[in-house]
């Protein structure tokens, strides 16, 4: 690695960062031993004392129901819940506040419009715009409308450097569409895409046009009255603010004319049982108790990032080209490209390594990453990928954490080439000694790696869905049968490493026996004497029991 560039601008930096990490309690914290090192922010960010302040200020000193009460403690926390509503609008340009709507982050947003504006205006053989890249809960709504309604969907392309095709994209608008789902950075990628342009080609097309903005608020400030958009909706847990609380702006012409899509209290203005009137704006959307110390959290997390948010932005900035350039010189390190503006993430590949294998050898470093297809997967399906490893970044994070995300990546290089080569087996005469007799987890896990590489593969002819194990966070395949003997003779293989040696330990118990005694192997006791639980993340463990309840469903199954 180059020595960290030094200098006046560096030292601003490491100052910036020191201050702004104090009002992060849990920054502090320490992971496996090692100091934390949290770069999955673009899952979720850390939350400063401010906002946690506010929180239990809230509950300490405010706490009642808004709007329906008729005593002081109400009428105080009603004015605290619309004066959060009132700070959101103003830092998004919004210059009515009516206009933005509290839900429980982008996917409710995004569900609200399918919902109450898509059920009322999209009709047989409309179409529906979305973008290659967008996140599940901008796929999903409108294909579940599709569904309901018999709409079409149209997809626009990526470029190779993963900007948006717009010469493809205008092509689409041809088909005039009645709806244009964007999404203005990517959570993936980290692109930046020109959504005021976008925006602008799907309003001349003729189109209602919402936006995902849930990945570019944490990065940059965003003013809607310059976004020639009909929604735009976002998530406060991404913002620095508590989980359970986001927003759905829109236009308020068109949240006029849409039906509620939830009923209850709140948003009615009268009830009987022949008829209800709703309740203006924002209300007609806000059915029941809402979150309210949510807000309170949101808003102050607004407040936060207004005091410094140039510097911050600049910083996160510095941050991500200093670890792309760090990493790229750790040997087999991709980048994926992330068009001309990217946010502060990155996706990357690693030769030779399988994502999850990579987070977990990152994990146990103390260094907080994701990994899988992030919730794209049609993004990942159209670039051939099994899913990457995203590190993203927060301007709390530091120029030593960048560093030590390249260094373990090194070390995960050096540790795999440094190991004996063996050759290839099969399962029965492997030495999985090494795993049981471990002192320690880094020992197990490097044990595991190496078991990894010793076991024979599954050809490609048998790595199809049809053997593939649901339910794993990786592609694990079984092959189950009885040898002549009617004893099991099962095969597996994973494409992540460490399942694939701890998938082998499983079938090392039970091929060999009848099923009747496979059925009184404890399965889950051997797994759990390996002490996987604290130190496999829940989905990679629901996964191996997924494969235990597969094995033991054939051992008890009749054989013929």
């Amino acid at each position: 690695m180059k020595p960290r560039t030094t200098g006046v601008c560096s030292k601003s930096a490491e100052d910036n960062a020191a201050r702004w990490r104090r009002d992060f309690p849990l920054l502090s914290t320490r992971s496996h031993g090692q100091p934390l090192a949290y770069l999955d922010n673009a899952a979720t960010t850390q939350k400063p004392r401010q906002v946690i302040d506010a929180i239990s200020r809230y509950y300490k000193t405010g706490n009642a129901n808004v709007h329906r009460g008729s005593h002081d403690l109400s009428n105080r926390a009603t004015t605290a819940f619309e004066q959060a509503r009132s700070t959101l609008a103003r830092w998004l340009g919004i210059d009515n506040a009516a206009t933005l709507i509290w839900t429980r982050g982008t996917t409710e947003a995004i569900n609200l419009v399918a919902q109450s504006w898509g059920n009322t205006h999209i009709k047989p053989g409309d179409r529906i715009l979305l973008l290659q890249s967008a996140h599940h809960a901008n796929i999903v709504p409108w294909q579940l409308l599709a569904q309901r309604t018999g709409a079409v969907i149209d997809v626009i392309p990526l470029q190779d450097d993963n900007n948006v095709d717009l010469d493809a994209y205008r092509r689409l608008l041809q088909r005039t569409p009645k709806l244009v789902a964007l999404t203005h950075v990517s959570n993936v990628l980290g692109t930046r895409y020109p959504i005021k342009q976008m925006c602008r080609d799907a309003k001349s097309a003729g189109a209602c046009v919402l936006v995902d903005g849930a990945q570019a608020l944490p990065h940059f400030d965003v003013d809607l009255s310059l976004i020639d958009c009909d929604f735009y909706a976002f998530s406060g847990h991404k913002l620095f603010g508590p989980t359970g609380i986001g927003g759905l702006w829109g236009r308020q012409d068109l949240l006029e004319s849409m039906p509620p899509w939830q009923g209850g209290g709140e948003m009615i203005e009268q009830v009987s049982f022949t008829e209800t009137r709703y309740a203006g704006l924002p209300f007609k959307f806000e059915a029941g108790t809402p979150n309210i110390a949510g807000t309170m959290g949101l808003s102050a997390a607004i407040n936060y990032l207004q005091k410094d948010r140039t510097a911050q932005e600049a910083q996160e900035q510095m941050l991500m080209h200093h670890a792309l350039s760090a990493c790229s010189q750790v040997p087999g390190f991709q980048a994926l490209p992330g068009g001309d503006q990217p946010a502060a993430l990155f996706s990357f590949l690693l030769k030779g390594f399988h994502q999850q294998d990579i987070a977990h050898w990152l994990d146990q470093k103390g260094i907080a990453v994701r990994a899988g297809h992030h919730c794209a997967m049609p993004l990942m399906q159209s670039l051939g990928l099994p899913g990457t490893v995203r590190a993203s970044f927060a301007f709390y994070n530091t120029l030593d954490e960048a560093e030590r995300l390249a260094l373990a990546l090194d070390e995960l290089i050096s540790s795999q080439q440094s190991q004996i080569d063996v050759p290839t087996v099969t399962a029965p005469t492997l030495n999985t000694d090494p795993v049981y007799d471990a002192n320690h987890w880094d020992e197990r896990y490097r044990a595991l790696m190496q078991l990894a590489e010793q076991v024979e593969r599954l050809p490609a002819s048998l790595q199809q869905p049809e053997h593939q194990v649901p339910g794993c966070e990786s592609r694990v395949w079984l092959i189950t049968a009885l040898d002549d003997q009617g004893r099991l003779a099962c095969r597996a293989d994973a494409d992540a490493r460490i399942l694939r040696a701890l998938v082998t330990l499983l079938l090392q118990r039970i091929n060999g026996l009848t099923p009747a005694e496979a059925t009184e192997v404890d399965l889950e006791a051997m797994l759990a004497s390996l002490d996987l639980q604290r130190h496999l993340s829940p989905s990679r463990g629901n996964g191996l029991l997924a494969i235990v309840r597969h094995l033991k469903t054939f051992a008890r199954s009749p054989h013929s």
